[in-house]
């Protein structure tokens, strides 16, 4: 067979990702730190942009300096749409019959923005140089907050355990001590007190060990309980801390019922421990969270959905000296460099722009599905998945996934990443509508809390209750569920039952 070159024409479609579009993608997955770092960077690179700042005017208009020599080109509509809010119905008097979601109040808009761009997946919301530099990565320092949050991630809970988790690890300082009241986390997630205290207890499991304890005591008992060094006579020394701290051996040996020697030998296993376990991390790299939006209860009991205008970069174009260095340009190099300067601009004001409706629309869709929580807490968290968002608000999965991406929403009942109110579902036996993963979770839960020594339940035995209740799901799927919740098996339960346990 004979090999030849030859020229052939061919028509065909292909997406070319352009300059801007990956511009816009790149703000769009930025967190309000990042973003206010890059509009920096762009006003230092692009001489036509510039920072506006409320300085003049009577209703906080252009400041005065540049109101008769600039065209402003601020973010009106975006700002308008942090004022504007989307009315959310917070009734749910039959919504959670069967643990069914229903749906909802309808979402109304009062002057918010409408337009949506559909962007395509592209980059991660963490590189924030044009150029991918590993090294600069492998070197960063993790903060503790980083480091709690990928353990996590990681942990097994189920989402409404995972929102109080992410509530501790909040109130968690950089020591590495859980400062947080958990009776008041407890109300402001309306969730029990035990729910809470059980969630610190698996948090406390977390590396380094020792972390979200809430006092010192706490602390270094955990450290000696994973060197099996927790013992009676140990315990009675922690429990006495304060006499130590005066090193009254005589009263010390009396309490614990040992010598004086081994008391100076406890106290020295004591000095081993480490008394602020996350002193190890980087103390500056977890900042204050700032949120994208808020979340604000009415008076007639709807919810207002609002942009946080102090994240929002305000920037404009100096029309005035781009009108001056066009006139001064002489080459076609100069005219150039100007043009794309003021089409630069325009874009970014235009992205920004952008990026502002985009994140108000998905989060007050977001807080229309799901109502429930900030009604009656986690535990009426809806199954809710990107496709779900996407659809009603008419955007492409991947652009949800950015949106919910480092941003955050202070809410009456704390500040959330907008992902965490996401979960999955089970569906029905009869075709009705879908069960929350977490609803089903905590049913099998509740049967097994209430299981006797007689009447321990297979998972094959769950199966068929959960059925009677319509769930659809599978032995498989409850054994996984099961062991999220790190409930042992049947055979192990009955062995605990037997042994007195």
């Amino acid at each position: 067979m004979a090999l030849a070159h030859r020229l052939q024409l061919r028509q065909g479609q292909s997406l070319v990702m352009t300059p801007q579009l990956q511009q816009a993608i790149k703000l769009l997955q930025l967190s309000n730190v990042e973003l206010q770092e890059y509009v920096e960077t762009e006003i230092e690179r692009n001489p036509l942009l510039a920072r506006a700042e409320n300085e003049g005017g009577a209703d906080g208009d252009a400041p005065e300096k540049v109101s008769d020599k600039r065209e402003e080109m601020r973010l009106d509509e975006a700002d308008g749409a942090a004022k504007a809010s989307s009315d959310l119905d917070a009734r749910s008097d039959d919504v959670y019959e069967n643990d069914s979601p229903s749906e909802g109040g309808e979402a109304g808009s009062q002057g918010g923005p409408s337009a949506q761009l559909d962007w395509s997946k592209a980059g991660s919301g963490k590189q924030r140089s044009e150029d991918f530099d590993l090294e600069s990565i492998t070197a960063e320092e993790k903060s503790l907050r980083d480091h709690l949050d990928d353990q996590l991630q990681i942990a097994g809970l189920i989402a409404s355990d995972r929102l109080i988790a992410a509530r501790l690890i909040e109130e968690t300082d950089e020591a590495g001590f859980m400062r947080g009241d958990l009776h008041e986390i407890a109300n402001a997630l309306g969730v029990e007190f035990e729910d809470v205290e059980a969630v610190l207890q698996t948090c406390q499991g977390f590396e380094p060990t020792g972390v979200m304890a809430r006092n010192l005591q706490e602390c270094l008992s955990l450290q000696l309980i994973e060197r099996d060094r927790f013992d009676p006579v140990m315990q009675k020394l922690m429990e006495n801390l304060e006499i130590a701290a005066r090193r009254d051996f005589k009263r010390l040996a009396e309490i614990c019922g040992v010598d004086q020697e081994d008391v100076v030998d406890m106290l020295a296993e004591l000095r081993t421990l480490t008394p602020r376990p996350g002193a190890a991390f980087a103390g500056d790299a977890a900042p204050a969270i700032t949120p994208d939006v808020f979340v604000r209860e009415m008076p007639n009991g709807t919810f207002s959905v609002e942009l946080n205008a102090d994240t929002l970069p305000r920037v404009l174009l100096d029309r005035t000296y781009y009108n001056e260095v066009s006139s001064l340009s002489k080459t076609e190099e100069e005219k150039t460099f100007i043009s794309e300067c003021q089409a630069n601009a325009n874009w970014l004001i235009k992205s920004l722009d952008q990026r502002a409706r985009t994140i108000l629309k998905v989060a007050s869709e977001i807080v229309r599905q799901q109502d429930g929580f900030f009604v009656s807490g986690v535990r009426a968290l809806r199954p809710l998945n990107l496709k779900t968002v996407a659809d009603a608000v008419e955007m492409h999965e991947s652009t949800v996934s950015r949106v919910t991406s480092n941003k955050y929403v202070s809410t009456p009942r704390g500040v959330f990443e907008l992902k965490y109110f996401f979960s999955a579902s089970i569906p029905s036996v009869q075709g009705g509508e879908s069960h929350s993963a977490e609803a089903v979770r905590h049913r099998i839960k509740d049967m097994i809390d209430a299981e006797s020594k007689d009447g321990v339940l297979s998972d094959d035995q769950i199966v068929e209750r959960l059925r009677a209740f319509g769930i659809d799901i599978a032995r498989r799927t409850v054994a996984k569920y099961r062991e999220s919740l790190r409930i042992p098996s049947s055979v192990e339960r009955r062995r605990i039952f037997a042994s007195g346990g």
